[in-house]
């Protein structure tokens, strides 16, 4: 049924678990799988005069996010190998994480979106959002939310 799943992970232990069912589920159905990561932009970095700042702060913000990036898809990894699933991995940057994993699985032609949600309710997610709600209301891919 589903050929291509994209598994979008933060690295908390939910989402972790989320790419371990998720490598269970696509075995199973015989799909792809492409691990993706929603890397937030360096913050800019005043530059202008008076500024107390290292010249090369925001290439090693840059590299840090990058760094941290690359750890969180290591970890995802390594549970889909635990599995028996070989994966992909992709890494887009920008400040709505939502947009990003949409984009994602249109772009690498996925016919599912696997993902974790936190289950926030009440106050909790209302203040804080939730990514994979907000994925559920605009994604036209189909979108199995694992908790």
């Amino acid at each position: 049924m589903f050929k291509h799943i994209l598994v979008p992970t933060d690295g908390s232990a939910l989402s972790q678990a989320a790419v371990a069912r998720a490598a269970s589920f696509a075995r199973e159905a015989g799909a792809r799988v492409t691990l993706f990561y929603a890397e937030p932009q360096a913050p800019g970095v005043y530059e202008g005069v008076g500024a107390i700042s290292s010249p090369h702060l925001r290439q090693e913000l840059k590299e840090r996010l990058d760094q941290a990036a690359q750890a969180i898809l290591d970890a995802a990894e390594a549970r889909a190998a635990q599995a028996g699933v070989a994966c992909e991995r992709l890494v887009l940057q920008g400040h709505r994480p939502y947009e990003l994993i949409i984009q994602a699985a249109q772009s690498r032609g996925c016919d599912l979106i696997f993902m974790a949600s936190h289950g926030r309710r009440g106050v909790d997610a209302l203040l804080l959002g939730s990514e994979t709600n907000k994925v559920l209301t605009h994604s036209r891919i189909p979108v199995l939310v694992y908790r």
